[in-house]
């Protein structure tokens, strides 16, 4: 390693997903079902207003918290939905820049995380870049959450709790009693909780619930990019404590500054699309996917975001994938969420046609367990 190099970077590789990207530009013509990102585009008032915003010279810095176009309507929003005496939101460049101001703002060098295993990609590295150490629970094979489970895991140096429903990578939404449960173990035992929401909108049988209905504490993170396709134009936001949220917002400013200024006048307007057909139509996806191949493949059903989490038939889940990618199918090897080389995650967010290849070329490994 180049001597000038932090010793902080070596805490996690490259993201394996990048690796995936990279095999399927030698493809020709690859059946993607890798991509976690709408297939659908941004809704076109949401596009008119961008333009709009920059032919009126809307395109100088925003202010560190936010345009009040969208933190005024977001709060409203907010306020709306808990009425928490004490909940503020601020706009963050996309939900990841959300994750990296929350842990850069609450994590300690030698604090704890938990976080349950399968997990998005980024959220060991983001722990890690803060000096923290991730604390993994086992979900296998449902994917549920266990509150016992998270009560043992807690120790005197625990600072927070990650969560996210609908999950990446496994599309599996938790119950009202598991998020109940844990957020009044996180405020029994005074460790704060996250919620990411980035998939909320993505809810096929049950509506949506978030934890911090049940604990005013909990510090929540969302954006527009997965419910209106707008992943490019890194739009995110976090609401929580006051006090929390001015510190994310101090660390903004001395960081990523402000999120994009005209995405920001788009966003406020993307608030009022509807965009239930396209839930509709990622339902039927879902259940597409999950049909055609449930006979042959372990997979919980998810309940929502735009994955599945199916179990490789033989091999390692990374040699599954490897035969996959030979035969023209790009899917992730499960064990870059996980500690575990068992599971392949699926993404759904493809043309109907892509899924049935996809089910299709699944169907015919499934069925033949190569020489390896």
């Amino acid at each position: 390693m180049h001597p000038w190099i932090a010793d902080r970077t070596t805490a996690f590789d490259s993201s394996g997903i990048r690796k995936v990207f990279d095999l399927a530009s030698q493809l020709k013509d690859p059946i993607n079902l890798s991509i976690g990102q709408p297939d659908f585009d941004v809704p076109e008032p949401v596009q008119e207003a961008c333009i709009e915003a920059i032919r009126s010279g809307k395109n100088g810095y925003a202010l560190t918290q936010g345009m009040p176009v969208l933190r005024e309507k977001l709060q409203k929003q907010i306020d709306d939905e808990y009425a928490h005496a004490d909940r503020r939101v601020f706009v963050s460049s996309g939900t990841s820049g959300g994750l990296v101001l929350t842990m850069l703002s609450l994590v300690n060098p030698g604090d704890e995380v938990i976080i349950f295993d399968p997990y998005f990609v980024m959220y060991t590295s983001l722990v890690r870049l803060a000096g923290g150490e991730p604390v993994l629970i086992d979900t296998y094979p449902d994917f549920r959450i266990d509150i016992n489970r998270v009560a043992d895991a807690i120790t005197p140096k625990t600072k927070l709790i990650l969560c996210n429903s609908p999950a990446n990578p496994t599309g599996i939404t938790a119950t009202a009693a598991e998020l109940t449960g844990l957020a009044e173990l996180a405020k029994e035992r005074n460790v704060a909780l996250v919620s990411d929401e980035i998939y909320r909108s993505f809810m096929y049988d049950d509506e949506f619930v978030s934890p911090a209905s049940f604990n005013d504490q909990t510090i929540v993170i969302d954006g527009m990019s997965k419910s209106h396709a707008m992943t490019g134009w890194r739009v995110g936001f976090v609401h929580g404590p006051s006090e929390v949220i001015e510190t994310m917002i101090k660390l903004q400013q001395y960081s990523f500054v402000c999120a994009p200024q005209p995405a920001q006048w788009a966003a406020a307007v993307a608030m009022d699309a509807d965009i239930s057909a396209h839930v509709a139509a990622y339902r039927r996806k879902r259940d597409l996917l999950v049909d055609g191949i449930s006979d042959l493949y372990e997979v919980a059903k998810p309940g929502g975001a735009f994955y599945a989490f199916p179990k490789a038939p033989w091999a390692t889940g990374a040699e599954f994938v490897t035969k996959a990618i030979e035969n023209n199918l790009l899917i992730i090897p499960g064990n870059i969420f996980s500690l575990q080389d068992t599971h392949f995650r699926i993404s759904y967010a493809a043309k109907d046609s892509t899924i049935e290849r996809g089910i299709e070329v699944l169907r015919r490994l499934a069925k033949l367990e190569p020489q390896l």
